[in-house]
């Protein structure tokens, strides 16, 4: 594990934490804050291809199928959802506005961290973690 200290809120999305720990409220407001900004920015890329000039939808036209990369790679149904750390067992939270697509996504990826064995990976990279910290200050 490499643990790289505090983040604020604007390191989220960049600079390298894989895992970011907080309580479950500060979750839900990070996850659904940021659902929000997509929307706000989804919504206004469609109000400027409408106003464009024909050069400018042409741009966009190019640009679609990143656009389109983009969208899946963020989208909440491509993964189905996050796994719940800090059960004994595979747990995956699914968005509560879960389509089939996300679902079936969900399901694949409890299965895939099962099969896995996520929890004892966790447990064992913890347990080689605090055996390191404690042989170096001890």
């Amino acid at each position: 594990m490499n643990f790289i200290g505090h983040v604020e809120g604007k390191d989220l999305f960049e600079h390298g934490a894989d895992v970011v720990v907080c309580d479950g409220f500060v979750g839900n407001v990070i996850l659904k804050t940021s659902e929000g900004a997509g929307t706000f920015f989804k919504t206004m890329l469609r109000e400027m291809y409408e106003e464009a000039s024909p050069f400018g939808k042409l741009g966009a036209l190019l640009l679609k199928p990143s656009f389109d990369r983009m969208r899946l790679r963020i989208s909440y149904d491509t993964y189905g959802g996050a796994p719940l750390l800090g059960v004994r067992g595979a747990c995956v939270v699914a968005h509560g506005r879960s389509n089939r697509l996300a679902i079936r996504n969900a399901i694949r990826n409890a299965t895939t961290l099962a099969a896995k064995n996520l929890v004892g990976t966790i447990e064992r990279a913890v347990a080689t973690s605090l055996a390191q910290s404690e042989a170096s200050t001890g």
